[in-house]
């Protein structure tokens, strides 16, 4: 009776061993994998995530049951996917299929600057259950997959954004002479093709917005600084003042002009240090950009070799294979170079996750 039953256990041990053996292989393979891919991680997290579910599923029907019974844990196991699914939208599964369709869309990668309803900052990881994100705090903020499913999400190109500021000012001075200072303030903080919109004719101000072109956006946040310092300084420079409208229309102060004055002796004025927030607020996800570009620079190179190799391989002349082959070795130490380097970023980067 009792070599009956453990036969009868047989098939369940097995499958409970093939599993668990699986789990730890795939487990081993991954965490000893080249590191510095996140797409990998993001393999890995669905890959084991589908073999937790299959196990699960072939161990409970490798139990010893009758036929009846076998037929009532499939139907029930069928209720409870169905179950699952159904409910997916409100769940981590939810999150997961944001994941994999944020992957597969290509809406952004890590370094990226986004813009949601509520959050804005670089992109430092993308999970397959959560996106994170490194805020103007420099802070890491962890964003579920699905909020930015349903959310509109406010991607930053790489190749130049629209830096704005608004100013609000009197019916008492003209626009041109208005627009011409904000235009210079743009330029001189260094963006390209300045424009300004007349915003607003309010009851007792006119509300102006310059705008222009960034074509570094690693550097939005200083030249954002930078653009509201310059509008300061040459608005008080062309004796134009910025203040309430209410308060100068009353002129309750004796006629005092609200500019401040410039200091008698600039050079006594502390040297001020060129410090690049932009850099110190989004230190980890530059990090996770110089990755992915180091990554794109590898996947070129990559395809470059396999060119050569093809080339040399149909290359006849003993002249033109030598000078191949020379060519493809040197772009394959420069490839081992490029690994080397990203393996280091990598493992610095983890390190302080």
């Amino acid at each position: 009776m009792i070599i009956q039953s453990l036969f009868a256990w047989k098939h369940f041990a097995t499958t409970v061993v093939i599993f668990v053996l699986l789990y730890l292989i795939l487990n081993f393979l991954f965490k000893h994998r080249k590191k510095g891919v996140q797409s990998k991680r993001l393999l890995k997290q669905l890959t084991m995530g589908v073999l937790a579910i299959i196990g699960l599923i072939a161990i409970i029907l490798s139990i010893p049951m009758s036929d009846v019974m076998r037929s009532n844990v499939t139907s029930l196991l069928g209720i409870v996917i169905s179950a699952v699914l159904a409910l997916s939208s409100t769940t981590f599964i939810g999150n997961a299929f944001a994941g994999v369709f944020h992957k597969m869309v290509g809406t952004f990668k890590p370094g990226d600057m986004i813009q949601t309803v509520d959050y804005f900052g670089k992109v430092t990881e993308q999970g397959l259950f959560h996106t994170e994100i490194q805020d103007v705090n420099s802070n890491l903020i962890t964003i579920p997959n699905l909020y930015l499913v349903n959310h509109p999400v406010e991607v930053f190109r790489s190749t130049g954004t629209i830096v704005t500021a608004e100013v609000s000012l009197g019916y008492e001075v003209h626009h041109q002479t208005i627009e011409s200072r904000l235009l210079e303030a743009a330029l001189k903080t260094g963006l390209e093709a300045p424009f300004v919109y007349v915003k607003e004719l309010g009851d007792f101000s006119v509300v102006y917005q310059v705008n222009g072109k960034l074509l570094d956006v690693g550097k939005l946040l200083l030249t954002q600084s930078n653009l509201k310092s310059a509008i300061l300084d040459l608005l008080h420079k062309s004796q134009i003042e910025i203040v309430s409208p209410h308060f100068m229309n009353q002129r309750q102060v004796n006629e005092q002009v609200f500019i401040p004055t410039s200091p008698t002796d600039e050079k006594q004025l502390p040297i001020k240090e060129e410090i690049q927030p932009d850099a110190i607020v989004f230190d980890k996800a530059d990090k996770a950009e110089s990755i992915e570009k180091k990554k794109e620079v590898k996947a070129e190179l990559d395809q470059k070799i396999l060119e050569l190799e093809k080339q040399w391989k149909e290359a006849k002349e003993k002249v033109k294979k030598e000078l191949l082959y020379t060519r493809l070795q040197h772009l394959k130490d420069g490839r081992d170079k490029l690994i080397a380097k990203i393996d280091k970023v990598i493992e610095d980067f983890e390190s302080e996750t």
